[in-house]
């Protein structure tokens, strides 16, 4: 039937066909054709689509599949389809007779089983072979939850895959899952079954024209933008996107991922990355921008809990305990409101503050990423008697609007004192100037204002570049992991946090204010007390507690406070060994562990006596002090490029001599102690911070490591269970030696050991961490409470 249609569209068809042979036949299926997705959207989408590439020689099929069964789910799709529309500017004629073909074209199959899906590619194949089409490529578009795609991914690829030659274009939609370990979950079953240039994840957000045009304007305006686009003239940028509407009917969803996943995570960070980003050669290379978007990730501070604030509209807790009866009698902690601070260490951006807001039941719908330059000018004309347009008193700033609010539509605005931007006419046409609509506080009149020559949906934006197969508008796989890791951290150190309350749209008043301080952020207005939660303490209220282990100091407590504890004790030690004789040597340990450690005190210990510090390194892999896993670069990039440590009081391992890595018969171990004892008074390190490992060794001594545990104080090479094997480390007995020995201890994962360390004796054999015992200095411990209480 689909083919007699097929070739009746073809040769009879009222629309033209470009001159020569079909470039082949193109097979559109939609999973999830009778959702909510697709039926506000993708359908519409897809019919753009074959508006666009009809007259382009390829042939098109469009088939929705669904759980449902054959007959209701085809009166559930073409109820759809018949709704479909056309642009004021379609001639009715030609709308009328492309929606007939469109129609005629498209067609229902129930996908729920193995075979279901093999007989879908039986349809196909028997349609090419009968027309005689060759197979150009397949687009399968994810309509559907995530759980769902590894059993459909693996059916795709054991029976559905296009001929030999041809393409195929797996469409998937968020979310990529909830942290980075779910999402890297998800990402290790895909690549199982397709590669990553077949894979093509949808943030819809970058279909949207103002966000799309981020980079091309960036390129366009080179020339004007390149003095300017840095730390010495840019305030700061905002990336907001603020709702009216609320959670209801969609709180199964938002109890799973709050809007630090749902909008921060994705969209505001891909609108974040296309203006922070070191501009490519080519910005329409899918594989430099990629690279670009990754190395800004690299330079971005880590997130902590200070970096946020959170907030949830009143009525979101009694929607929840309505909607989902699992959920009664607890407290939803679920944010719908958050205002992230992010930093920067790059040159171009250090100390320029990023500001992303989103929010539920706010004041307006509107989207924005907005760049605030700094004003340097002083005016001293009465404001009344100049050009006000061009005035350098007003601010300068540039607007990528997205959409909806004052405007209500997208638009780039350049204030007119900056520059004139380039613009492609054929796709962005100038507004005329308006002095009757504001926008953050200035008449339109103020700004070169441009909006798109034609209005175009996200989503037929983004079928389209699937089409053509434009993969700088999707999210790759490094891409989606990278945003987790940066995300992740912060999700942890907020899930026990709980949000203010605020009563929802324009009642919020200055309630959800936030300002900058210390390096994080705080809400500028103390919480009403009729807008506290009722009853005991949240997580977020306990305060560290103190008491002992292993016959040892402990402080325990959630990991930024510990972490904020552990810093200012560091830094109280500096202070002291500083006025006692003059200078205070501070060995390290790499790791992920004391990653928030270097970061805070870097970001808040601004009284840290650095200039009169030397630091030296616990231990460290025998890797060139430029990879990656080295724990100098770790060391480097988020704690000694921030701090004024001077350049003879850093004193990496010496790992690498001689173009050789660890050779004992180079003598790094030898020289790094030969370098203690010189400068190190009785080569007793005033402070040696410490981790643990889930085996219970520390630095890099391991357990029956044959080196390291007993004998002299010096440093030694050892052998790491996993790679990089080899490593340089502190003994045990130099370690001993210390005035001040601190252990940091950190997540759920180190619970098991943290409980065997409590109840074993000194055994440094089988778990080195037990035999750090000072001989005359002071020995704390600093565990949090995941990892002491699990």
């Amino acid at each position: 039937m689909l083919g007699r249609v097929l070739c009746t569209v073809l040769l009879v068809g009222a629309l033209p066909s470009p001159a020569g042979a079909s470039q082949g036949h193109i097979s559109v299926i939609l999973l999830g054709a009778t959702g909510d997705l697709a039926k506000k959207y993708l359908w519409q989408g897809l019919f753009q689509l074959y508006r666009d590439q009809v007259s382009s020689g390829h042939s098109f099929t469009f088939h929705g599949g669904a759980l449902a069964a054959l007959e209701p789910g085809q009166r559930l799709m073409f109820d759809v389809l018949k709704k479909l529309s056309c642009p004021p500017d379609e001639p009715p004629d030609r709308c009328a007779v492309l929606k007939d073909q469109f129609l005629k074209l498209s067609q229902y199959h129930q996908l729920k089983t193995a075979e279901n899906y093999t007989a879908l590619n039986g349809e196909i194949e028997t349609l090419l072979s009968q027309e005689g089409l060759e197979e150009a490529g397949r687009i399968f578009y994810f309509s559907v939850p995530p759980f769902a795609y590894t059993e459909i991914a693996a059916r795709i690829n054991g029976s559905c895959r296009p001929r030999a030659g041809a393409w195929l274009r797996v469409v998937l939609e968020k979310p990529f899952g909830h942290d980075l370990p779910s999402a890297q979950q998800l990402a290790a079953q895909l690549a199982g079954f397709f590669r990553e240039e077949e894979m093509y994840r949808v943030d819809h957000y970058l279909g949207k024209q103002a966000v799309a045009h981020i980079l091309p304007f960036r390129d366009q305006n080179r020339q004007f933008l390149d003095p300017i686009w840095n730390r010495h003239h840019v305030e700061r940028v905002e990336v907001v996107l603020k709702e009216t509407v609320d959670a209801k009917g969609r709180t199964s969803f938002y109890e799973q991922y709050g809007v630090i996943r749902d909008v921060l995570q994705n969209h505001l960070t891909e609108a974040l990355l296309f203006l922070i980003m070191e501009l490519p050669a080519n910005v329409s290379s899918a594989q430099e921008v990629v690279q670009h978007k990754l190395q800004a990730f690299q330079a971005l501070w880590g997130l902590q809990r200070s970096s946020a604030v959170l907030g949830q509209y009143q009525a979101y807790d009694s929607q929840v305990q309505e909607e989902l009866p699992e959920a009664r009698g607890r407290v939803s902690t679920t944010p719908t409101f958050a205002g992230v601070l992010i930093h920067s260490h790059s040159l171009r951006w250090e100390g320029v503050p990023f500001l992303l807001t989103s929010g539920k039941a706010l004041d307006e719908r509107v989207g924005y990423a907005r760049v605030l330059f700094r004003n340097r000018a002083y005016c001293p004309q009465s404001g009344t008697l100049r050009d006000a347009g061009h005035s350098q008193c007003k601010p300068k700033q540039i607007i990528f609007y997205f959409g909806h609010g004052a405007l209500n539509t997208p638009a780039v605005l350049v204030s007119r004192n900056l520059f004139q931007p380039a613009m492609p006419k054929d796709s962005w046409k100038e507004a005329g100037a308006r002095s009757d609509l504001h926008i953050f506080g200035q008449p339109l009149s103020d700004f070169y204002m441009y909006s798109p020559v034609k209005e175009r949906d996200a989503y037929s934006v983004l079928i389209s570049h699937i089409y053509h197969g434009r993969k700088d508008f999707f999210i790759t796989t490094e891409s989606l992991l990278a945003s987790w890791a940066f995300w992740t951290p912060l999700l942890d150190s907020t899930s026990r946090l709980a949000p203010r309350l605020y009563p929802g749209g324009v009642e919020n008043q200055q309630l959800l204010d936030f300002e900058m301080v210390a390096g994080g952020v705080e809400f500028s207005l103390a919480e009403p007390a009729e807008l506290l939660h009722p009853g005991g303490q949240m997580p977020s209220e306990f305060r560290a507690i103190q008491s002992q282990f292993r016959q040892s100091p402990l402080v325990s407590a959630w990991p930024e406070e510990l972490i904020a504890r552990l810093a200012s004790d560091m830094e109280a030690a500096a202070v002291q060994s500083v006025a006692r004789s003059g200078q205070f040597h501070l060995a390290l340990s790499g790791g992920s562990s004391p990653v928030g450690l270097f970061q805070r005190l870097a970001r808040h210990h601004h009284g840290f006596p650095w200039q009169h510090s030397h630091v030296w390194l616990a231990d460290e892999r025998c890797v060139p002090l430029t990879d990656g896993e080295s724990n100098f670069q770790g060391l480097q990039r988020h704690l000694l490029q921030h701090v004024r440590v001077p350049y003879l009081n850093v004193h990496p391992m010496p790992v690498h001599l001689n173009r050789r890595l660890c050779v004992e018969e180079d003598g790094g171990a030898e020289l790094y102690a030969q370098d203690i004892a010189a400068l190190v008074a009785n080569a007793s390190f005033d402070l040696v911070l410490l981790g643990v490992g889930t085996d219970g060794h520390t630095a890099s001594l391991f357990p029956r490591s044959e080196h390291g545990l007993e004998g002299a104080p010096t440093v030694v090479l050892t052998e790491s269970p996993v790679k990089p094997h080899q490593r340089m480390s502190l003994s045990l007995p130099l370690i001993n030696r210390a005035r001040q020995v601190f252990v940091l201890v950190l997540g759920r994962g180190k619970h098991d050991i943290t409980t065997l360390l409590s109840r074993v004796g000194r055994e440094p054999h089988k778990w080195p961490i037990s035999g750090v015992s000072p001989s005359s200095g002071q020995l704390v411990w600093y565990v949090d409470y995941e990892a002491l209480l699990g």
